[in-house]
């Protein structure tokens, strides 16, 4: 899936809070690609770099997969065209939601 362009729709928008976990706040937009569905039944999560305000869609590149050991499902980290991060760059920024989870990145 790296490369592929996507579209994300956002249910989790920069400046939010989780609706069940009100210690998780979203410093970045994150949601779901539809069409793609993950091992846990729902459409394929998403984070979203690169966008400096909240958002309620996003079409970008898939720039890496987050793997969860402890978990089934992949998360993937969408950006736009024009965009690069480093690893250290991805990780700092989604650090607010993996630090629950023994992740790495693939990129």
């Amino acid at each position: 899936m790296i490369g592929k362009t996507v579209t994300v729709t956002v249910d989790r928008a920069m400046g939010t809070y989780h609706p069940k976990h009100r210690d998780i706040y979203y410093s970045i937009n994150y949601g779901y690609v539809e069409g793609v569905m993950s091992p846990d039944g729902e459409w394929q999560d998403a984070y979203i770099l690169g966008v400096s305000k909240p958002v309620k869609e996003f079409t970008g590149k898939v720039i890496a997969i987050v793997k969860r050991n402890d978990d089934i499902e992949d998360k993937w980290v969408v950006a736009p065209d024009n965009m690069k991060f480093t690893k250290q760059e991805i990780e700092k920024q989604i650090y607010f939601q993996e630090k629950y989870f023994d992740s790495y990145i693939i990129m």
